[in-house]
């Protein structure tokens, strides 16, 4: 069966992962995690993408991004793919691929998922055992939406606005939201719908959604198709 090609729609959110081939180091010293930045900050600028959320782990990265066109995403992520591959194997005088192939992404209904997955990204470090509070892991957005430091890279979301009148009472919203983490329903299904490529949403967003591509956006139920005037 052919693969399906990956989402990619102007104005919506899109949660994307790339991991390092057979789970090996993209990243091996703090010069790494700033160029891959530099060249994330460089190209979302070129191809008009706004990026809300970030982490950057040792074998793997996850981004939260809205792109301006259907075109950039893919066109930012292989930018960025080729350019930091070069970098790379010349930092560390190898040869040869460096991702376990194509980056995954799908695309979320901002209303129920752009909170979940901000929190999501910012406690990768945490459920991997890095430190015991997302504050602490210098390459994610976290920071950034706590106020301890102001990241050029990062374009919060509109959503994001409405979670308090004021700066503090943003921070002190989301510090909350990610205190309380997420349950494993919401871990399962946005590690799920991003690695196999479905849409996530409610059924209204996805018959919307689905007017704007010829693509299936989400996973058919097994059984054979039903026969004409026969109930599926």
């Amino acid at each position: 069966m052919a693969r399906l090609a990956r989402l990619s729609l102007a104005g919506h959110l899109h949660h994307v992962i790339q991991r390092g081939n057979n789970g090996q180091a993209i990243f091996c010293s703090a010069a790494h995690y700033q160029a891959w930045l530099d060249l994330l900050l460089e190209t979302s600028k070129k191809f008009d993408i706004a990026v809300h959320a970030y982490v950057l782990m040792e074998n793997h990265f996850h981004l939260l991004v809205s792109p301006g066109s259907d075109d950039a995403l893919p066109q930012m992520m292989q930018a960025i793919g080729r350019r930091y591959v070069r970098y790379f194997n010349t930092t560390r005088q190898r040869t040869g691929t460096l991702w376990e192939g194509r980056y995954r992404a799908t695309v979320l209904q901002v209303k129920q998922y752009l909170l979940p997955c901000m929190a999501y990204i910012d406690l990768n470090p945490v459920r991997a055992g890095l430190v015991d509070n997302p504050l602490h892991y210098p390459w994610s957005s976290h920071a950034h939406y706590l106020g301890q430091v102001t990241q050029k890279i990062i374009t919060p979301h509109a959503l994001f606005w409405t979670t308090g009148n004021t700066p503090f009472a943003r921070e002190e919203a989301y510090a909350k939201l990610v205190r309380e983490g997420l349950s494993s329903t919401q871990l399962h299904e946005l590690t799920d719908a991003t690695l196999k490529g479905w849409a996530l949403g409610d059924a209204e967003f996805l018959a919307d959604l689905q007017k704007k591509t010829p693509r299936r956006l989400k996973k058919s139920r097994p059984g054979r198709p039903a026969e004409a005037g026969k109930p599926a």
